[in-house]
């Protein structure tokens, strides 16, 4: 399964922010939209990824006053990205070797959606158990 089939079935919506968004609106839009992940985009390029994660950390490093600063203090500017044409297992062991569980799919600079760990996750159990019982059926007709 390629990653452009996943954002045919799900969807190309992303939520985005832009970096001088305060961490209070971020958080907001994290729990409005009850993602995990927000792309950060500054005039019509990616230029990061924030997490629940990132905002956490932040917080526990400042404290309250965390809250008021951009989200680009806290983001992750070395995003990972996903191609339109790579596979499902190509990205889940990018995402397990890197400890990600977000990707933005870009292509020629241009987003084009995201994947989320548990996208790809619930793409591969389908795949297993549609082989499992097109096996199952093997063997019963045989």
């Amino acid at each position: 399964m390629l990653v452009s089939q996943i954002l045919k079935a799900k969807g190309d919506l992303v939520f985005t922010v832009t970096p001088g968004d305060t961490v209070t609106a971020v958080t907001a839009l994290l729990h409005a939209r009850r993602v995990g992940a927000l792309v950060v985009v500054d005039a019509g390029k990616v230029v990061g990824i924030v997490s629940e994660r990132d905002v956490v950390r932040s917080l526990a490093e400042l404290g309250a006053p965390a809250l008021d600063r951009p989200i680009s203090s806290c983001m992750t500017s070395d995003v990972l990205f996903a191609r339109p044409g790579e596979t499902v297992d190509a990205l889940l062991e990018r995402m397990t070797d890197r400890r990600v569980r977000h990707l933005p799919v870009c292509e020629d600079d241009k987003l084009l959606g995201i994947v989320s760990i548990g996208d790809l996750v619930k793409h591969k159990i389908s795949e297993v158990t549609a082989e499992a019982d097109g096996l199952k059926a093997y063997i019963a007709a045989g």
